[in-house]
């Protein structure tokens, strides 16, 4: 059987992480091999590199922040991605290659170009073949990450992202939704504006038939059969 790769996107404070976490256990529970990943940090060189770029002390160039994402993606891509999705596993990813266009391309101002460019580098033309975008209004995610912000550990850092004003954010969720409407294929949005339970439901509502027509998982294992 074909693996099959997933991804989770969004502004920050979207809730996708949690989201992940919620999905990956319940499709264990089913039996589902499931590898769960993020970018960037999805192996060991790139938990460094994820130190370096997300540490607010650190002021860090655009161009370096691009190069190092990438970077990371080619690690993430041929030592974790590719192998296991060899290996018939269901992957899903915190973040892959639209977030490279949403937040380095819209939010930085790199060219289209230049972008396209470094993403097929990176990623070696290996796609998702499913996306949800965890959309939610600006002024939503901004209370959102204040929120976790505040409830950080003294001695943890802000994310240096989360700390882009609103301006920065509206352009990068602006460029997850032209990209949404761009391959409506691959792309489902989910509006995660409601509570994490009515979000989740809207994740397995998109995601178990899915896996269900590759071959993955069989709804009618989750009812008892009619008496």
């Amino acid at each position: 059987m074909a693996g099959t790769f997933i991804t989770f996107e969004g502004i920050d404070g979207s809730g996708k992480s949690t989201q992940l976490r919620l999905l990956a256990s319940f499709l264990r529970a089913q039996k589902c091999e499931v590898l769960t990943t993020r970018e960037p940090g999805g192996t060991p060189v790139g938990l460094k590199l994820r130190a370096a770029l997300l540490d607010a002390q650190d002021e860090v160039d655009p161009l370096t922040e691009l190069l190092v994402f990438a970077a990371d993606r080619a690690q993430h891509v041929r030592r974790v991605l590719r192998p296991a999705l060899s290996a018939g596993q269901v992957v899903i990813s915190d973040r892959y290659a639209d977030a490279t266009v949403a937040y380095q391309g819209s939010g930085r101002g790199f060219s289209p170009e230049l972008i396209s460019k470094i993403v097929a580098l990176a990623t070696e033309g290996l796609k998702p073949d499913l996306t949800l975008l965890f959309d939610l209004p600006v002024a939503d995610s901004g209370a959102r990450t204040r929120r976790r912000s505040e409830g950080k550990h003294k001695n943890e850092t802000a994310d240096r992202l989360d700390a882009e004003n609103a301006e920065f954010h509206a352009r990068v969720r602006e460029a997850y939704l032209q990209l949404a409407a761009a391959e409506p294929e691959r792309f489902r949005i989910v509006e995660s504006s409601g509570s994490v339970d009515d979000t989740q439901t809207q994740v397995r509502q998109i995601v178990l038939p899915f896996l269900e027509s590759r071959g993955h998982l069989s709804l009618a294992d989750f009812y008892e059969p009619t008496r």
